[in-house]
Order: structure tokens, then sequence, then C-alpha cells
């Protein structure tokens, strides 16, 4: 089976969240399993894609409304991620460091959709099944079926995987011009309240709907972010499949970017050589629970409890734990964990920003990992986390639900349902009574390392997912 993939991260190509970690994945598995995996996504301005070498394989100019944009399609020489990689190099709209942010995303976007889509057409082959992630590849399906243009792709199946609903890529009818000639008696489909909304077209056109966990497929049917109606209309299309993580790349037995390599059979001295060496770096003492954040400071993450958690987490607990901080996002919520470093000297830091190797780092040298998300549309962090013998603490929702187990219920992990400051610091104070009992503490470290959240377990899931006929 061909599949093509598109999405607007890859890692380690370019990465900014799960999306990423994913589509630098999955697709390696399936390509293991036998089939023809392509990836195409834009080209940024980025490490990866300086320091490795390209072969133009087309050429076109994408139109978008009254301008006409060159582009090429670039493939790694050596297929060194284990796939064949295809970037859509827009040198005006894409060269440039960040992946999301600016104020022509609309016009970066859809062009890049546009570009993608007429260099597939152009091949004497369609693929078996053209998998999109997320809005930015939302109006594939719709082209694909509306546009003349690309009348050769009709018939093939598309994907689309929900990773987070909260952006949909809405614009409005004054950039419809932008689309490429197409029924206009099917306008209607790109609309979803008053507006051209990509990730509410995707859901109508594509073949098949998937999100990544099944709890937050049940949950978007319920609270949608205004799309509530649709996903229950093309719940027949519909599946949820938990995202799996790159067994490879996570892994602290051969981890480069680790300390001290451990396995599940060594990961006392392991974790502690790493706990050693991260507390000294970061000025805590390695002697208590150190409890860690890694990822976005937005408010869905529920990031905005972690000033207040933190202050009065370390303040009950009289200085007794230890907490940091990896992210960036919200400035205000950057401002605020910043300035409690000088109040808990010693006991918290924070590191703003995004550091891979560091990230890795965390996961080895924590004992917990806090992730109070409002939402998690599956979450890989508490994966990575047994994967590293650190135990999750996380609220019940979406995949967090679905794979974090409370230890009351003799499970793997600590939960609490509400996203506030007073069940943050609850489960901050089970885990530091937990950390008392080294036996318990022992085994359920162990029993998260074993878990098998390989990408392995979950190919085949998706390759059923593609051979589903539904509309």
């Amino acid at each position: 089976m061909e599949i093509v993939h598109i999405a607007a991260e890859c890692y380690p190509v370019a990465k900014v969240g799960g999306l990423g970690d994913v589509v630098g994945a999955l697709p390696k598995y399936q390509n293991n399993a036998g089939h023809q995996v392509r990836v195409v996504i834009p080209h940024y301005d980025t490490e990866f894609i300086n320091k490795n070498e390209f072969d133009t394989v087309y050429s076109g100019f994408v139109k978008l409304g009254n301008f006409n944009f060159p582009f090429n399609i670039q493939k790694e020489k050596i297929d060194i991620l284990g796939f064949e990689l295809y970037l859509v190099h827009i040198p005006e709209l894409f060269d440039r460091n960040e992946v999301y942010g600016y104020e022509d995303d609309i016009e970066r976007f859809l062009s890049f959709q546009m570009a993608t889509l007429d260099w597939l057409n152009s091949r004497s082959e369609v693929p078996d099944t053209i998998h999109c992630h997320d809005h930015h590849t939302g109006l594939i399906p719709f082209m694909m079926k509306y546009a003349y243009k690309f009348e050769k792709l009709r018939s093939t199946p598309t994907v689309i995987t929900i990773h987070n609903a909260i952006y949909q890529g809405q614009f409005g009818f004054d950039k419809l011009y932008y689309l490429p000639e197409f029924d206009l008696s099917k306008v209607t489909i790109l609309e979803w309240d008053n507006k051209i909304n990509s990730l509410a077209t995707a859901i109508k056109c594509a073949t098949v709907v998937s999100t990544v966990s099944p709890s937050f497929l049940n949950e978007i049917n319920n609270f949608g972010y205004g799309l509530e109606s649709l996903f229950n209309q093309v719940r027949h299309k519909s599946r949820g499949i938990l995202n799996g993580i790159d067994t490879e790349v996570w892994n602290p037995a051969k981890d480069k970017m680790l300390f001290a390599n451990y396995s599940s059979k060594t990961f006392e001295n392991g974790k502690q050589a790493n706990k050693v060496k991260l507390c000294s770096q970061f000025d805590l003492d390695p002697t208590k629970p150190l409890f860690s954040f890694i990822g976005r400071l937005l408010e869905e993450k529920g990031a905005d409890l972690l000033p207040h958690a933190a202050a009065l987490a370390l303040s009950e607990n009289y200085k007794e734990i230890n907490i940091l901080i990896l992210g960036s996002g919200n400035t205000g919520i950057e401002n605020q964990l910043s300035h409690l470093v000088a109040s808990f000297k010693g006991n918290y830091n924070v590191f703003i920003g995004y550091n891979e190797a560091l990230a890795h780092q965390i996961y080895a040298g924590s004992d917990f990992l806090l992730m109070p998300s409002r939402v998690e549309p599956c979450g890989l962090n508490q994966m990575y986390a047994f994967r590293y013998g650190t135990i999750p603490i996380v609220r019940r929702t979406g995949g967090l639900k679905d794979t974090v187990i409370d230890i009351g219920d003799d499970g793997n992990g600590i939960c609490h349902d509400q996203p506030s400051i007073e069940d943050v610091c609850y489960s901050i104070q089970r885990g530091v009574s937990l950390y008392k009992d080294k036996k318990s503490l022992k085994n359920i470290r162990k029993i998260g390392m074993n878990i098998d959240y390989s990408w392995e377990s979950v190919c085949q899931e998706y390759i059923n997912l593609y051979n589903l006929k539904t509309n």
C-alpha cells in the first residue's frame, strides 16, 4: 500500500508538539511493516533541513488568488528517517525559523496544500491513501473531491487525523478566491459558523476521521469546540486510535541524550545518576522528590495553574520537594513561573524555551511528571515518562484517561479530576507519600517501564483504518 502523510510537522525536521512526534514515527513503522510510505511537510529554515541533502523532484507554480508562487518538491536523499521525506519549498512563505505564528499562516498552509496536490496530481500513479493531519491540511480532501484540476485524485481515499480540535484554520470568505477553481455548488461544504473552516471541511469530506485516543473521540462529541454537531454526524466514519511512541528514540537504555543509560532492571541507579546531574544543573537537591512539567505553557495544558500550584506545594511541604519546569508559550505564564525562582531558590527552577535533549534528561531524572491538562487529545509525555520510569500525575481527560490508572486502583500513576490548583497540590502530596514508600515506588516504576506503547502495536490499526470504505 502506498501511503502519503501530509502534515505541518515531522520530528526531527520540524516539531512544535505531539503532531511532530507522531508524523515522525508512525510512517517509519508503517514502512517497516512493508508499506510504501511518504511524508510531505513544508520546507522550513531548520537545522535538520540545512544539514541534510535533498534532490528536487518536481517544480511548479502555485496560484494563490492574484499571486503566483514558485515551488519545488524536494526529496531527502537517503531516507535517513526510515521513510521517504518530501519538502514543499515555497521560499517566499516558508523560509522562516518558526512553524506557526505568522500573520500569513492561512496563505502559507493553503499554498502548501495546493502545491502538494499539484505534485501528487502530476505523478503517473495515485497513492492508495492520503493521510492528512490537523487543519493545516484540512482542505486537501475537499480539493481532491471538487477542484477540477485534481480530478485524477478524486477516488483516492483520505483520512483526517485530529491531533488538536481547538485550532481549526478558520478564515473569511473574502479569501475564497485563493482556492483553485471548483464546483461552486459545493461551496457550503467549506462553511462552518459563517467562515471557511479547514478542520470542519476535512471532517465533512474525508473518507475516514480519526482522533488520537478513544476518550478524545468521545469527549469531542459532547464538547468539540463548536463542532459537536458535526462530530456526531460523522460518528459512523470516526475512529479513536491511541498514539504510540517511537521506542527507538525514547529508550533509556540507548538514549544518547542522557547522562547515564539504564533499563527496567537497572533503573534505580540509572535514574539516580541522571537526577543528580539534572539537579546539579538547576541548583536542586537530588535527595528530594523531583516533580517536573514539560510542554507548552498554555491554558489548554493547565500551565496557568502551575505558578500558584508550585508556590503552594513548595510552601506546604516546607521546601521538601523540587519542582522543575521546561516549556514556552504564554508570556504571562512564562513570567510568573520565572519570578518564582527567587522565592524558592534551591527547590524550584524553570527553563523557558524548547530543548529536546533537556526534555529527555528531565524524563530520566524526574520522579514525577505533572500533566494538569484541560485538553489532552492523546498525550505522549505520559508515555515517555512511563518509558523512563517517571510516574505521571495527570488530570483525567482524553488520552491521559486512556493510559494512566490511579495507584489507588492498583494502577501506574496519580490521577485527579479537576484542572484546579487544589487538585494539583493534593496530587503532589500523594506523590510525596509514594516517594517515601520505596518499595511501592520501585514496583510502580517498573510496571510503567514495561508497558508497551510502541507503534508496532498501533500500526495495524491504521492499516485497517485505511481499508475502511465508509463515507
